[in-house]
């Protein structure tokens, strides 16, 4: 069990090996929760490209579509690039991803802004061809049609308020434990018991994030190496599934992989890291044609993924306390080195 110098030091380096990143992505859904019977429809009349599961859908589906790609494509991003840190309260960006992650999310979002604008600027047609619809769904509605529409109606926002539903929003944060809490806008009279409560609740709290400073950098690292099993089993699968045996797109996924490996290894898993590449120098220099032609070479580049996956199982399983150890000293290391 680290001391809590040893945990200082963790944190100390953690928050110089990268920062904590969110991003918000947020538009109107254009949805209210709703049941059939509250209008005193019969769920069987409901038209299902509508209305589903309760929740009344003011457009069609394709009307919002360029924002949830968006939104999706953006979520994507931060998992493939990040750590989730202490139990998702944040996801941990390596500094060594830092500048592609925000370069591309920068991109998403002017792409987010120009799909905003274009809704803005169309809204009103797009309202109106929606109640069109709407009153023809009405229409053939048994119940009470215009209570329907009136409540339809309700539910679009002014064209003025609409602007402000959409928002793209990316956050950066440092990884630090507090250590004294302000007491600005609180009364004379409560500073002392305030002062009291809030240095206890920080240092409570300073203290869960030393701790799991430790268990998130052993998790970082039995992460990566699962990973990387985990490629070389979908590797085997595809080259033994396959008619041709080896597709060039395998052997360039595995050279992305130690790519994005290195990038992510912020870590310093030499480890691993040395195993990846003894792969890369051993078989990513023939291209799948090659494999195809060669039976020995391919034997080879199979037996050679299997033992990678082995070892990196095997590695995902083991104490890692001592590389954890290595990683507070390696910003001891630096600090040593800039001063």
């Amino acid at each position: 069990m680290p001391s809590q110098e040893e945990n200082e030091q963790l944190l100390e380096t953690l928050s110089r090996e990268g920062v904590l990143i969110n991003i918000s992505v947020r538009y109107w859904r254009a949805a209210k929760k709703l049941t059939p019977e509250d209008l005193g429809l019969d769920q069987q009349a409901i038209a299902s490209d509508l209305i589903s599961l309760g929740h009344k859908k003011l457009l069609k589906k394709d009307a919002l579509r360029p924002f949830s790609l968006i939104e999706s494509r953006a979520h994507a991003l931060i998992e493939a690039n990040t750590f989730p840190f202490l139990g998702g309260l944040g996801h941990f960006l390596p500094n060594a991803k830092l500048e592609e992650v925000t370069a591309r999310l920068d991109g998403l979002e002017q792409e987010f802004t120009e799909a905003r604008d274009t809704f803005v600027s169309n809204y009103a047609d797009v309202r109106e061809e929606a109640l069109r619809e709407w009153g023809n769904v009405a229409a053939s509605l048994e119940g009470d049609p215009e209570r329907l529409l009136g409540t339809i109606h309700a539910s679009f926002p002014r064209r003025d308020q609409v602007y402000d539903r959409f928002r793209f929003s990316t956050y950066l944060f440092q990884v630090v434990a507090p250590q004294q809490l302000s007491l600005e806008l609180v009364t004379a009279g409560d500073q002392l018991a305030v002062s009291q409560a809030r240095e206890r609740a920080a240092a409570r709290a300073a203290e869960r994030i030393r701790a799991g400073a430790e268990g998130f950098i052993t998790d970082c690292v039995a992460s990566l190496r699962q990973q990387t099993a985990q490629l070389c089993d979908e590797m085997l699968k595809s080259m033994q599934s396959g008619t041709s045996g080896v597709h060039q797109r395998t052997l360039n996924r595995l050279v992305r992989f130690i790519d994005q490996f290195k990038s992510m290894n912020f870590t310093g898993d030499r480890q691993m890291e040395e195993q990846l590449d003894q792969v890369r120098r051993e078989f990513l220099s023939r291209s799948a044609e090659e494999y195809r032609d060669d039976a020995f070479a391919r034997e080879r580049l199979q037996s050679g993924l299997q033992d990678l996956a082995k070892t990196a199982t095997d590695l995902a399983h083991q104490d890692s306390r001592d590389l954890v150890g290595q990683f507070g000293k390696m910003g001891q290391r630096r600090f040593h080195l800039a001063a």
